[in-house]
């Protein structure tokens, strides 16, 4: 019992280690860093383009990914269930893609409901992305709450808000 005990809490103390230095060099999420701002075409419509300001009164995910990334193709749908259920605001925004036809794809097999948006080098370094999936939490105010890498359950991502 001692020693099952002892292995819980050393990986306990690992994962946090290790989510801390993943972690290291995000945006702040001390409750007062507002959000970059943003302006992004639609992967349904180049034309047509998505900004910050429209989530101002809602909390929300702001959910990078890559269509090459693993993660993101199991953590995505986790999200996309609480959109989807209106427990919460999200929009998926594609990073270091090389096609529009391969965000498609990736965003076709995960049929989401979530709106998706084509980002570009600016808007990763303004949020300091370095790893996939990276997310944050915005309140109403667009000031950052939270903030992740790596894979998320549902239950996690209900965890943060």
């Amino acid at each position: 019992m001692i020693k099952k005990v002892l292995q819980l809490a050393i990986f306990t103390v690992i994962f946090i280690a290790v989510t801390a230095y993943q972690e290291l060099g995000m945006l702040a999420d001390n409750g007062e860093q507002p959000a970059p701002y943003f302006s992004l075409p639609t992967l349904e419509n180049e034309h047509k383009k998505v900004s910050l300001s429209e989530f101002e009164g809602q909390q929300t995910v702001v959910y990078f990914f890559a269509p090459w990334c693993s993660i993101c193709k199991f953590s995505m749908p986790n999200l996309d269930k609480l959109h989807e259920q209106q427990k919460l605001s999200a929009v998926a925004i594609a990073l270091d893609y090389n096609s529009i036809e391969a965000v498609e794809a990736f965003t076709q097999d995960l049929d989401l409901s979530m709106p998706v948006l084509m980002g570009n080098h600016q808007i990763a370094a303004n949020f300091k992305v370095k790893a996939y999936p990276t997310y944050y939490v915005i309140d109403e105010n667009l000031i950052i709450t939270e903030r992740s890498v790596g894979y998320s359950t549902e239950l996690g991502l209900r965890a943060r808000l």
